[in-house]
């Protein structure tokens, strides 16, 4: 694997720092409970089992149900933007949902999430679509699963992922970047608030998290394997 990258106040204020300027955190306040929309049974296991998996690692809970929604994190597969309004009832769930689409379709755009939270500003809520056009064809269902289960677990920037993706390559195999496990597992730690809007806030995510960087590696190794990817200890002795 790479050198892994320094965590730093600024480096992790960059991942909550939305365009707008404004810094904004939530992670979940309640039990996952995801439901898959559009794929066979094969991806709907890599699916889960990602989700499964980012969610441990965070140190968080999953449940059968969510005692509001039945399901509270939604992914939806599917070819054409105008799909989503063939949906039963998802535009009870999704307010402006015609028009989210319409404008997701002329930017020619392949995933997207939205975000509800509670009366404190945790996340209770995620629904997350995914377009598979030409370049998603090409890319594994355990790349895209573990992409998506990183996304959904914080309330990442809109541009927190322009430059860097949170996976990256390591011996042929796609992982999740250490520093971005680490500052995962550090934002779901019991000391840490569930929502934050001062800036202060990264420094102390970036500080915990640097405690948690060295073990990052084999917490990324034990999480391809969760989710399909090759054991790397394994290829290295192939």
């Amino acid at each position: 694997m790479s050198e892994q990258a320094q965590i730093t106040g600024e480096m992790v204020e960059g991942l909550f720092r939305r365009a707008s300027g404004e810094y904004l955190f939530a992670r979940w306040g309640r039990p996952v409970v995801p439901v898959v929309f559009g794929v066979e049974a094969q991806t709907l296991a890599t699916v889960k089992g990602a989700v499964e998996a980012v969610v441990a690692l965070a140190g968080h809970k999953m449940a059968e149900a969510d005692p509001e929604l039945g399901a509270n994190l939604m992914i939806f597969f599917f070819r054409d933007w105008q799909e989503l309004l063939e949906v039963p009832n998802l535009d009870h769930l999704i307010d402006g949902l015609q028009d989210l689409v319409a404008r997701l379709d002329d930017q020619g755009a392949n995933q997207y999430r939205v975000f509800r939270f509670d009366k404190d500003g945790a996340i209770r809520a995620c629904f997350a679509f995914v377009r598979m056009d030409a370049a998603l064809d090409e890319v594994p269902a355990e790349v895209i699963a573990l992409s998506q289960a990183v996304q959904m677990i914080l309330l990442w920037s809109d541009t927190a992922f322009n430059e860097h993706s949170p996976l990256a390559v390591a011996r042929g195999v796609t992982v999740l970047r250490p520093e971005i496990a680490a500052v995962i597992a550090a934002a779901y730690d019991p000391v840490m608030p569930a929502v934050a809007d001062d800036p202060s806030h990264a420094l102390r995510l970036a500080a915990r998290a640097g405690l948690r960087h060295e073990e990052a590696a084999q917490v990324v190794r034990d999480l391809s394997r969760e989710v399909g990817e090759a054991d790397l200890e394994d290829k290295d002795g192939a």
